[in-house]
C-alpha cells in the first residue's frame, strides 16, 4: 500500500494531464490547418538588401523592412 501512495505522489494531477493534452491537440490542429492552407503570401520574398550586413534599413524605398510583394496581375487582365 505505501508503494500505491508513493507513485500517486509521483504522477501529475490530472487536470495538468488533460490541459498538455489539449495543448498538444490545439498544436496538432493549428499545424494541420496551415499545412492544409498553404503559404498565406506565396509573392513575398527577400530582396536581398537587408542581407548585406551592414543593418541599413529597408534599402532604396526608404522602409519597408527589405521585403519584395510580388502581387502578380491584381487588377486582372480583362479590362474592368
Amino acid at each position: 500500500m505505501a508503494a500505491v501512495a508513493a507513485l500517486r505522489k509521483l504522477v501529475p494531477p490530472p487536470a495538468l494531464c488533460g490541459f498538455l493534452l489539449l495543448l498538444a491537440l490545439m498544436f496538432v490542429a493549428s499545424y494541420a490547418a496551415g499545412a492544409a492552407v498553404g503559404p498565406v503570401a506565396p509573392g513575398m520574398h527577400e530582396t536581398g538588401t537587408s542581407r548585406d550586413g551592414d543593418g541599413g534599413g529597408g534599402g532604396e524605398d526608404g522602409g519597408g523592412g527589405g521585403m519584395d510583394m510580388d502581387m502578380g496581375d491584381t487588377h486582372g487582365s480583362d479590362g474592368r
